[in-house]
């Protein structure tokens, strides 16, 4: 499972550690409020509203927390464009981890309805999207799709149980040096996925625990310090010439979402690999 649509790294971007009003949301990204289809859309295209679809996640208790939209070189088309909201309970938005819905719509034809649930460890600021445990509900514009969207959403509610039965295993798993390595050469390999070029930073760098609480040795620690060295970057190493070299925070969206995703499903292997 991936997002179904890019953002760029410097598209309009909210983030609050508090629920956002519609007021702060329409101020940056105005097109979750469209009222109507974009002009340029036929009568074959079904509008899916965003707007109306947070106002149910609300009445199930989640609020938004952070909102983007992609930059586009026409104006008539910003209130249109494609959207994504990420929302969690009111009451978990500074929890160490947290439900979370994400939610990708446009109303001008350039990206698909989807809904998708994951985990956010708020220690680390990474989200966890989890891959095949939890639901991916994508709905093109097409026909009537009122009840497919209804029937996603609980879809994607009911993922969350899923999801914590995996992470309470994982955190009852323990994993010897040997096997750590192994995780951490498998993340490595789908971060600098050239083969031939060596990544320029080792599995110990990766494991390596930035706080004193993420030195557990259970395979979910392991995992939260991978996915955390690798998504922030900041570590040295060095290029395919000998040159010494910082990695690079991952910057894109879409990108710490489809990495998050991979390596969920890297260390869901090595849980059924040990169980």
């Amino acid at each position: 499972m991936q997002l179904s649509s890019r953002f760029a790294s410097r598209s309009p971007v909210l983030r609050s550690d508090s629920p956002l009003s519609d007021d702060q949301i329409k101020a940056v990204v105005p097109s979750i409020f469209a009222d109507a289809p974009h002009e340029s859309r036929s009568e074959r295209y079904s509008y899916i509203p965003t707007a109306a679809v947070l106002t149910e996640l609300r009445k199930e208790g989640f609020q938004p927390f952070m909102v983007t939209q992609t930059r586009v070189r026409n104006q008539d088309r910003r209130d249109h464009t494609k959207h994504m909201i990420r929302l969690r309970h009111a009451n978990q938005v500074n929890d160490s981890i947290a439900n979370e819905i994400i939610l990708l719509n446009s109303h001008d034809g350039t990206s698909s309805y989807q809904m998708l649930a994951g985990a956010f460890r708020f220690v680390c600021a990474n989200g966890l999207v989890c891959g095949d445990t939890v639901a991916d509900v994508r709905i093109p514009h097409i026909g009537d799709m009122t009840g497919q969207v209804i029937e996603g959403a609980y879809e994607v509610l009911s993922g969350f149980e899923r999801a914590q039965e995996s992470r309470e295993t994982m955190q009852a798993i323990t994993l010897d040096e040997g096997e750590a390595d192994i995780f951490a050469r498998a993340a490595l390999a789908l971060k600098y996925d050239d083969p031939d070029k060596p990544a320029p930073i080792t599995e110990s760098q990766i494991l390596m625990p930035r706080r004193y609480d993420d030195r557990r040795p259970d395979l979910w620690m392991a995992f939260n310090r991978v996915q955390e060295n690798l998504t922030k970057g900041g570590l040295r190493g060095r290029s395919v010439n000998g040159r010494r070299q910082s990695t690079r925070p991952v910057q894109g969206i879409d990108s710490d979402i489809r990495l998050n995703r991979a390596l969920w499903l890297l260390a869901e292997g090595m849980r059924q690999l040990k169980a």
